[in-house]
Formats: C-alpha cells, structure tokens, sequence
C-alpha cells in the first residue's frame, strides 16, 4: 500500500485532527495536525505503544514526567502505560506520522 502523505493533511479550526491513514492486524498508521495552540490531552494506554514522528513544526510533547520540543525529522515513543500528550505552543502548523501498535479495537 502506498500512501502521499501530503494528500492527507488537513486541519480542524476547533480540534487536532487525526486521520487514519491504514491499520493491518499490528499496527495503525495515523496523521496528527495540530495547529497552533491546539492540543492533545495527556492520556495513557494499557497495552499500546505510541511513536511520532514529526514531519513538520514543532510542538512540546510529554511522555511519563518528560516533556521536550520536538521538531521536523524528530519522534517521540510512549510505552504502554505511560501518559503523553502534545501541545503546538508555537506559530506554524505541526504535522506527525502516529504509529499505535497493536491497532485499538475497532467494532
């Protein structure tokens, strides 16, 4: 499968948004973007891990009690129940390439 990534970037004026690029039986590939000043609240999950990598912008994500800016050509991993969130405290939009895996059960 063969995905332009560019062809799927779009923004929300009230929310980050998500968009599902592909999911298989072990993973889920999503684009995150985050205007500025928008966010995605600190949550956890029991038995996924997370990876982004940012493709463009920058923002201040936070894993467990870490929080760092991270930029274009950077990524950020969350274990498996281990709180983390992302804020684009800065003036140009925040595009990342989100890899969840196992997938989340979907019905």
């Amino acid at each position: 499968m063969r995905i332009r990534v560019k062809d799927h970037v779009r923004f929300q004026a009230d929310r980050m948004a998500k968009i599902a690029l592909a999911t298989t039986a072990r993973a889920q590939l999503d684009l995150y973007c985050v205007a500025p000043g928008q966010a995605q609240k600190p949550h956890s999950h029991v038995d996924q891990d997370k990876i982004y990598y940012v493709l463009e912008g920058r923002g201040r994500f936070r894993v467990g009690a870490d929080e760092q800016t991270v930029e274009a050509g950077e990524a950020v991993v969350a274990r498996a129940g281990v709180e983390h969130g992302l804020v684009n405290d800065g003036q140009a939009p925040l595009v990342a390439l989100v890899v969840v895996t196992p997938p989340p059960a979907h019905p």
